[in-house]
C-alpha cells in the first residue's frame, strides 16, 4: 500500500507542474492575481462536487478546528500567485528548485519542533547537507 501513495504523490507532483505552467501562460494572458482567482474558482467547484458525490466527513466540525488550521486556503492562494508570477519569469524548473527548496527547508523545522501537532523527527546532519545542496541547487540553476 505504502507504493501506492508514493505513485499517488508522485502524480500530484506531477499535476503541480503542469498547473505552474498552465497558470503562467494563464497569468500573461488574465493577470497574475485573476489568474490565481480564477484558478481558485475551478479548484473550488471540482471540489465542491467531490465533496459532495464522495465526501465522508464533516464539514460542519470547521466551527471547532484550531483557528490556524483554516490558515491552509491563504498559503495555498499565496503560493499559486507566487507561481503564477515567477514561472513566466524565472521557468518552472527554476521556480519549482525553489519551491521544493522551501517546502523541504519548512518542512524540516516542523518537523525537528514538532509544530503544528507533527511527530518531532530530529534535523540531523545528513539532512543538513541535504538542505544545503538544495540551496546550492537554486544557486546553480540561476547562475548564467
Amino acid at each position: 500500500m505504502k507504493w501506492f501513495y508514493l505513485l499517488l504523490t508522485l502524480a500530484g507532483g506531477l499535476a503541480v507542474g503542469m498547473q505552474a505552467a498552465i497558470n503562467g501562460g494563464l497569468g500573461k494572458k488574465v493577470g497574475s492575481i485573476e489568474a490565481t482567482f480564477i484558478s481558485f474558482c475551478i479548484g473550488t467547484a471540482a471540489l465542491f462536487f467531490m465533496v459532495v458525490f464522495w465526501g465522508k466527513g464533516n464539514i460542519l466540525a470547521v466551527s471547532e478546528v484550531p483557528k490556524h488550521q483554516l490558515t491552509g486556503g491563504i498559503l495555498g492562494a499565496f503560493y499559486l500567485a507566487t507561481i503564477v508570477v515567477a514561472v513566466p519569469r524565472i521557468g518552472v524548473s527554476m521556480s519549482f528548485v525553489a519551491v521544493i527548496t522551501g517546502q523541504l527547508l519548512i518542512s524540516s523545522l516542523i518537523d525537528h519542533f514538532g509544530l503544528f501537532g507533527a511527530p518531532k523527527i530530529p534535523l540531523d546532519m545528513k539532512k543538513g547537507i541535504a538542505l544545503c545542496l538544495m540551496l546550492s541547487a537554486i544557486y546553480l540553476f540561476h547562475h548564467k
